[in-house]
């Protein structure tokens, strides 16, 4: 939802930043990594109860992960490497957010309660997926309610009133199947509505022909290769399909 409603003013006014960035001699590379640390020390923080430092930890993870494609931007250097990179590492760090949650409350809590930032971590990369995928076929999978923004502001909330903590994940894990299933039926309606152009007689023939031809070439190729004949075996050949004419005939003496 902030993906599609924020991201060109967030990114038109982090632009002299990534400028300025780029000009003390910051890459987006070092950028993505500081984030990657900075999720480490919340997850860590997170874990050993300090929700509050680990609140503090996670803003600091979200100004890395919105600096890395302003400073791409600036330098003139955004390619397919760097897209590959800030795009495993956005996975990363929400793993090991969610493994921070899941230590804190496998620490605090009894029963199974641990497992449900583990359900709302593969939520979170289904609807990674889905829109990976959906990319790579051609269509447009973005939106949805519970996006990796809004989860970054969901979940520091519940790290602000920690006794609100559990239920913040449950509204987290609801929003976030809810967005996988938005994306399913956006993709899937995309798809359906592909036109289907019905396939006349004549396109028939001509797609038979040229499979024909295609069949013929693959035979010609397949056939064992005939030694050339030798100078001599072709002259003799020459010699016996050649008419016989009067001066190869046996001609009479010449009298003297």
């Amino acid at each position: 939802m902030f993906d599609g409603h924020w991201r060109s003013p967030i990114e038109r006014g982090l632009a002299p930043i990534g400028e300025s960035l780029r000009n003390a001699g910051v890459t987006a590379d070092v950028i993505t990594i500081i984030g990657i640390a900075m999720a480490g020390g919340a997850a860590v923080a997170i874990g050993t109860g300090e929700l509050r430092l680990g609140l503090l930890l996670l803003i600091l993870t979200g100004v890395p992960d919105a600096l890395d494609g302003a400073v791409a931007k600036a330098s003139g250097l955004s390619s397919k490497r760097g897209a590959f990179f800030d795009s495993v590492s956005d996975r990363l760090t929400d793993a090991l957010l969610f493994g921070g949650v899941a230590w804190h409350l496998a620490s605090t809590r009894s029963g199974h309660l641990m497992m449900l930032p583990v359900a709302l971590m593969a939520a979170a990369m289904l609807i990674s997926y889905q829109r990976a995928k959906a990319e790579s076929l051609g269509y447009d999978a973005k939106g949805g309610l519970m996006e990796r923004a809004e989860r970054f502001v969901v979940l520091g909330f519940g790290l602000l009133f920690n006794e609100w903590l559990v239920g913040v994940l449950w509204v987290m894990l609801a929003l976030t199947l809810l967005t996988a299933g938005q994306r399913f039926v956006k993709v899937w309606r995309q798809a359906s509505a592909e036109r289907v152009v019905p396939v006349t007689e004549r396109q028939m023939q001509r797609q038979l022909q040229r499979k024909r031809r295609r069949e013929q070439r693959a035979a010609h190729h397949r056939r064992p290769a005939r030694l050339r004949p030798t100078l001599r075996e072709r002259a003799a050949a020459i010699q016996r399909e050649r008419p016989a004419t009067t001066s190869d005939r046996e001609r009479p003496p010449r009298k003297r």
